[in-house]
């Protein structure tokens, strides 16, 4: 396991930056993809946008975007059933256990 999975499973939603060049390395690595340089790990913004999203039945699933780099795809849990591109939304739950989960409000 990752130090990414890792913190997830302890419901820390982190990534890594380079120290060498700044870029933040989404999807996370222990180097960075952009130079080769080591990272730091740092925890991500809560704060996101909604960029896609979708409807089945009740349920509203979306893709939203952190810090204009890193975008997961998630669950939107909300009594309003609609959702707008653009909306801002924040990470309420993170977790891994047999796979990544993430919850919108």
């Amino acid at each position: 396991m990752n130090k990414f999975e890792e913190e997830l499973k302890k419901g820390n939603f982190i990534t890594s930056e380079c120290h060498k060049c700044d870029k933040i390395v989404w999807p996370p690595s222990e180097y960075c993809d952009n130079c080769f340089g080591n990272v730091n790990w740092r925890k991500i913004s809560e704060n996101g946008e909604i960029i896609e999203w979708s409807k089945k039945g009740s349920d509203v699933f979306c893709i939203a975007e952190f810090e204009k780099t890193i975008r997961i795809m998630g669950k939107l849990n909300t009594k309003n059933t609609d959702a707008k591109i653009g909306q801002h939304i924040q990470l309420s739950e993170c977790s891994f256990n047999q796979g990544y989960r993430f919850i919108f409000m």
